[in-house]
C-alpha cells in the first residue's frame, strides 16, 4: 500500500521544522540542510516537483540577536523573522547549488489564503515556478503578521498548502521518527505506529504539546495538519528528518515513520477552503430540525431553521453554523449580511422579500458553500 501510494505522489509538499534545521546552538544546520537538499534532488531528478514549507528563520535570527530561548515578544520575532528569512534563504540556495537547483522565496499570511483572487494567483504562482524547475520555499510572513492573520505553525501552512498547490503528498520532516501510542521522550516503551487509517479524538487528546524549544508546534498540530491534508484527499508520511536519508529510503521502499491515510470521503477544492482557510467572523445558531437536515442530508441552511445571529458579518463572509448547544456543526459563507438574516430567520423562504424588500436567494447558506463539520 505505502509505496504504491508514494510512487503516485507527483507533486509534493516537505515540510521542514525548526527541530530538524537548527543545530544546538539555534543556527542552522547546514550539513543537513546539504543533505536533504540532495534528497530532494534526487526526488526531482524522478519526475517530481517539490515545494517545501519551511521553519526556522526566527530560530536563525534570533541567534543574530543575542536572544536565547523563544522572543519574549511579538515585536521581538518578527525583528528575529526579519534578520533570519534571508540568512534561511541563502542557506537553501547554498544547500541546492551543487544539484542545479534554484530556490524561490514565497511568505503568505492566511489573509493570502483566504481572499479568493490572492490564492488563485498564489496557485499560478507555484505553478510557474514548478514548470521552470524551480523549488518554492513558504514560510509565515512573521515579519507582518498578527494573530488574526497568522497560521499559528508551518505544520497547519503545509496542510493548507497541499491544498493550494493541488499536492498528492504532504510529508513532515521533524525530529521524532513517527507517531508513537505516547510520547516516546517520557516512555522510552512506546511503540511507534507505522500506519494510521484514521485520526481519532482519542488521538488528538494523547497528543501533547510543542515538542522542541525552537518551535511552535508539536505532535497535535502535525495530526491536525494530517488529518486537514487527509480531508483533501491527500496522504501525509511524518518521518525524522534528522535521520541522514531517510526521505530517501521511504521513497525507495522502506517502511520508515508514519503513513497518515485520507479519509474515505474528501472536500473539494473550495470546501476545504472554506472548511481550513477562511477565519469565521460569526455564528449562526440553528435549530435542532435544521441541525439534523445540515447534517445527515447535506441540505442547505434556509431561514426557517436559524434560531440566533452573533457577531457582525457581511453577506460572503465564512461564519460557523453551530446548534442551540453551542457544538458547531458546519462552516459556510452566508449569502446575507448579519442584519439582514436577523431580520428574516424563522421565516420561510418565500417570505425574505416581503421583508428585505429584495432576495439573493431563498437559502442562508447554499449548499455547495457549506461544510459539515
Amino acid at each position: 500500500m505505502r509505496s504504491g501510494i508514494l510512487s503516485k505522489a507527483k507533486r509534493i509538499v516537505i515540510k521542514i521544522g525548526s527541530g530538524v534545521l537548527t543545530c544546538g546552538d539555534n543556527g542552522l544546520n547546514k550539513p543537513l540542510m546539504g543533505s536533504i537538499a540532495a534528497q530532494v534532488a534526487e526526488l526531482r531528478a524522478g519526475g517530481r516537483q517539490v515545494i517545501i514549507v519551511s521553519s526556522g528563520a526566527v530560530a536563525a535570527g534570533r541567534k543574530e540577536l543575542g536572544i536565547d530561548g523563544r522572543p519574549r515578544s511579538i515585536p521581538q520575532k518578527q525583528a528575529a523573522a526579519a534578520i533570519g528569512q534571508s540568512r534561511l534563504m541563502h542557506a537553501y540556495e547554498e544547500a541546492f547549488d551543487p544539484f542545479g537547483h534554484k530556490v524561490a522565496q514565497i511568505l503568505l499570511t492566511r489573509d493570502d489564503l483566504a481572499h479568493r483572487g490572492r490564492f488563485l494567483n498564489a496557485r499560478a504562482t507555484l505553478d510557474t515556478l514548478l514548470s521552470f524547475g524551480v523549488i518554492p520555499i513558504i514560510n509565515e510572513n512573521d515579519t507582518v503578521v498578527f494573530d488574526e492573520i497568522k497560521f499559528g505553525d508551518n505544520d497547519s501552512l503545509s496542510a493548507l498548502v497541499t491544498n493550494l498547490a493541488e499536492a498528492n503528498l504532504l510529508v513532515i520532516l521533524t525530529d521524532i521518527d513517527g507517531f508513537y501510542e505516547a510520547d516516546p521522550r517520557t516512555n522510552p516503551d512506546a511503540r511507534l505506529i507505522p500506519l494510521v487509517r484514521q485520526i481519532t479524538r482519542e488521538m488528538e487528546r494523547a497528543a501533547g504539546g510543542s515538542g522542541s524549544a525552537v518551535g511552535t508546534g508539536g505532535m497535535v498540530t502535525k495530526l491536525a495538519a494530517a488529518k486537514k491534508a487527509g480531508q483533501f484527499g491527500v496522504p501525509t508520511l511524518m518521518l525524522n528528518g534528522r535521520k541522514p536519508s531517510l526521505l530517501a529510503e521511504a521513497f525507495a521502499g522502506r517502511e520508515v515513520g508514519t503513513l497518515f491515510l485520507p479519509g474515505k470521503e474528501s472536500l473539494n477544492r473550495r470546501k476545504h477552503w472554506i472548511a481550513h482557510t477562511l477565519r469565521p467572523s460569526g455564528r449562526v445558531i440553528v435549530d435542532d430540525g435544521a441541525r439534523t437536515v445540515l447534517a445527515r442530508q447535506g441540505k442547505s441552511l434556509l431561514p426557517s431553521g436559524v434560531v440566533r445571529v452573533e457577531g457582525k458579518f457581511d453577506r460572503g463572509a465564512c461564519v460557523r453554523v453551530c446548534g442551540t448547544d453551542g457544538t458547531e456543526i458546519a462552516r459556510g459563507l452566508v449569502d446575507y449580511s448579519h442584519d439582514e438574516i436577523i431580520r428574516i430567520l424563522g421565516h420561510r423562504s418565500g417570505e425574505i422579500e416581503t421583508i428585505l424588500g429584495y432576495k439573493y436567494g431563498d437559502e442562508i447558506i447554499h449548499r455547495d458553500n457549506l461544510v459539515v463539520l
